[in-house]
């Protein structure tokens, strides 16, 4: 399977001079697999060039949206999304609990109107909801997607990719802690991420920063380092960037992390998620 980057970015978009290297638009990954199905994960602003790109590209056509969570930074993104306004187009809607009613509100004007002068009705793309079961396991053709909660506020999923014996596992907006919710602590990663081949996982702050922000359902450099060496992840790509993150800070965030890699004498490789960038298992 291909991964590509179109949004890295946490809590606002932040385009500019000093994010260039890593990105200033918010979550969108897009998942290829080796039979061509096409997946992505989340609408942030990212996900405005993603529809642009797949415009030019005629043979594809359905679309799996996954939804970690509805908050706005994952949401913002949806009503630029070319797709939507082509009929030929089919996108099938999975994810969190909530994600489809959050998908439809982004173009409500239910409580104040003249927010927005497209309605959902109006869109001419054909989109299908989540079943009775919301983010179930899902099959890909020949990928399989597990789900995963998060510990974030108001919940969220993570989701695992397992095409042939490659693992790529995706838990952005996740705060690493051994007193979470039932199923969301440290251990339950540990195990959901055990031997996967790339592990993207927030990393919005220094060690020292996260002490202040306790429950705000982000991670920092040495737990999320402790992560991958206890799960065994051959690479570690840190994401959802804070938004006042300049590139030379992501550098310092980068070698923190490697930092605490040597300390766990772990060979796990270890990077920052970059808008853009492209890899494949």
């Amino acid at each position: 399977m291909k991964i590509k980057f179109w949004g890295t970015r946490g809590s606002i978009a932040s385009p500019g001079p000093d994010t260039v290297i890593f990105g200033g638009n918010t979550t969108c990954v897009e998942i290829i697999t080796n039979s061509g199905c096409s997946a992505v994960i989340d609408a942030g602003t990212g996900i405005r060039a993603l529809g642009d790109s797949l415009l030019r590209q005629s043979e594809t056509r359905k679309i799996h949206l996954f939804m970690t969570h509805i908050h706005w930074d994952h949401l913002m993104g949806l009503p630029f999304f070319t797709p939507l306004f082509y009929s030929d187009f089919h996108i099938v809607v999975n994810g969190c609990k909530k994600c489809f009613e959050g998908l439809r509100k982004v173009f409500g004007s239910d409580y104040i109107d003249g927010t927005w002068p497209v309605c959902f009705q109006d869109l001419k793309a054909r989109i299908d909801p989540p079943g009775d079961l919301p983010m179930a396991i899902v099959t890909l053709d020949d990928v399989l997607v597990e789900p995963h909660r998060l510990q974030h506020p108001q919940g969220g999923l993570g989701f695992k990719f397992v095409e042939n014996d490659q693992k790529f596992v995706f838990l952005t907006d996740n705060e690493l802690t051994h007193d979470g919710w039932e199923g969301t602590r440290f251990k339950d990663f540990v195990n959901f991420c055990r031997d996967v081949d790339v592990l993207v996982h927030d990393c919005q702050y220094f060690p020292e920063e996260s002490r202040s922000r306790q429950g705000w359902g982000h991670s920092d450099t040495d737990t999320v380092a402790r992560l991958a060496v206890e799960a065994g992840v051959k690479k570690l790509l840190l994401f959802h960037h804070d938004p006042w993150r300049t590139d030379h800070a992501m550098e310092r965030i980068i070698g923190r992390c490697r930092e605490e890699l040597a300390r766990l004498n772990s060979r796990t490789l270890v990077d920052a998620a970059r808008e853009g960038s492209t890899f494949s298992l």
